[in-house]
């Protein structure tokens, strides 16, 4: 399928801020983060959630693309309420000043004593933002709403559909549903991650969580970049800043960057960026297939994703790619949520997911080669034991789990099938 997705004189970007559900914690925070993209008189909205650590500028070229195809089409990409968190004002200055600021001795981390309050912001306080969220976009039933997400945003998508808000399934707020690598049963098993949670492990999570654990640092530990759960994103949005401004020049955070990832190899600005993020040897829920260093340390295009396409999503400054805090709670909450029916674990976390079965919307799922093909026997799976009336499954095994949302349109059989299935998909009569 070939179309031009390319800029359209009707549609705007703007960033905003959508009330949220009043739950534990400062008012200040009780709100979560919306990058809207298209035309604002579109009759269809599509709102997508993140992965593990997945901001809403991780979709901002998804959603240029895919609202640049169709004039009938707004994205709305959500920042989970903990990016309010986040000391995002270094990255409102200039990009040395940012760097003195978060390297410098400037920047107080964030301990986890210092929100508590954030320890019970799990499942239920997602999927009751995301409502709000859902209900801003249909615009009293105006407009048709597809609610979807990447990794375990795809998770929390489903999830919702399956939640029973007051008497009122979380499924008959939309139109269609959208799950990319991810969702529940085994989705992930092909990638290595199997799933299992008996009762008394998820009270000894729980327990963890009650007693300080709040947020998570797999991912910052996992690739060297500190100790502290935000460490690894602020790395990254340092060098997409400097991979914006300057690509060019040599790597100012080259002799800074720690041990465990440090190259000794001469690098621009832009080639430590794709250092960091390069599918040969980065982690693989955020490496890309983007192109190659050249031997004088510079960045060469090459493969569906452009280099310059990551550095932009991170460089932010608001919104970025990345969440800097992974909510233990809400992890807690996918994982029990992964046989997709009522268990004495969702009971006793107290998840309401009692509909999953009558789900009875289209579901579009696409996996790329991380899963090895499990996200689609998972979306199947589902699709069977509910009143889903249609699965459009696709794949492309040569994309990385992250090229799904950068790489280009002519490359990326993602954006191209998600088009038509969001262009066929028929208003939803309740």
């Amino acid at each position: 399928m070939s179309q031009d997705p390319q800029g359209r004189p009707d549609r705007i970007e703007t960033y905003e801020f959508q009330e949220g559900v009043t739950a534990s914690g400062p008012a200040e925070f009780q709100k979560v983060g919306v990058l809207k993209i298209g035309s604002p008189d579109a009759d269809r909205v599509l709102i997508l959630v993140g992965g593990r650590e997945g901001g809403a500028a991780v979709f901002k070229h998804a959603a240029r693309s895919l609202t640049g195809a169709s004039e009938d089409l707004q994205v709305w990409a959500v920042d989970r309420r903990e990016q309010n968190l986040a000391d995002l004002s270094g990255f409102a200055q200039s990009p040395e000043q940012a760097t003195e600021y978060y390297l410098g001795g400037h920047y107080t981390v964030r301990e986890q004593a210092q929100s508590p309050f954030a320890a019970s912001w799990g499942l239920e306080v997602l999927v009751e933002d995301l409502r709000r969220v859902v209900q801003a976009a249909s615009d009293g039933g105006r407009r048709v709403v597809i609610l979807g997400g990447v990794s375990v945003g795809a998770t929390a998508a489903l999830l919702y559909a399956g939640w029973d808000f007051d008497g009122t399934p979380g499924y008959r707020d939309l139109a269609g549903l959208a799950v990319v690598d991810g969702g529940v049963l085994n989705a992930y098993s092909g990638a290595g991650m199997e799933f299992d949670l008996p009762l008394p492990a998820a009270e000894g999570w729980l327990g963890a969580i009650e007693q300080g654990a709040v947020f998570e640092d797999f991912t910052t530990t996992t690739v060297g970049l500190g100790t502290h759960p935000e460490d690894a994103a602020i790395w990254f949005q340092l060098a997409a800043v400097y991979a914006v401004t300057d690509p060019d020049a040599p790597a100012v955070l080259a002799d800074r960057l720690p041990e465990t990832v440090r190259t000794e190899r001469k690098l621009t600005n832009a080639g430590l960026l794709g250092h960091l993020f390069d599918a040969k040897h980065a982690h693989p829920s955020f490496s890309v297939n983007a192109g190659a260093l050249e031997d004088g340390g510079s960045w060469t295009d090459g493969g569906p994703t452009r280099l310059t396409t990551v550095a932009e999503a991170f460089a932010g400054p608001q919104p970025g790619a990345w969440l800097w805090y992974t909510l233990n709670r809400v992890l807690l909450d996918y994982v029990a949520g992964m046989p997709f029916t009522e268990t004495a674990v969702t009971r006793r976390l107290g998840l309401r997911l009692s509909h999953t079965a009558e789900i009875d919307i289209p579901l579009y799922a696409f996996q790329s080669g991380l899963t090895n093909g499990t996200t689609g026997q998972a979306a199947a799976a589902v699709t069977a034991a509910s009143r889903i009336p249609e699965l459009s499954l696709h794949a492309d095994a040569a994309l990385s789990h992250q090229d799904v949302v950068y790489a280009e349109w002519d490359d990326n059989r993602f954006l191209q099938t998600l088009s038509q299935f969001l262009r066929d998909l028929p208003r939803r009569t309740h």
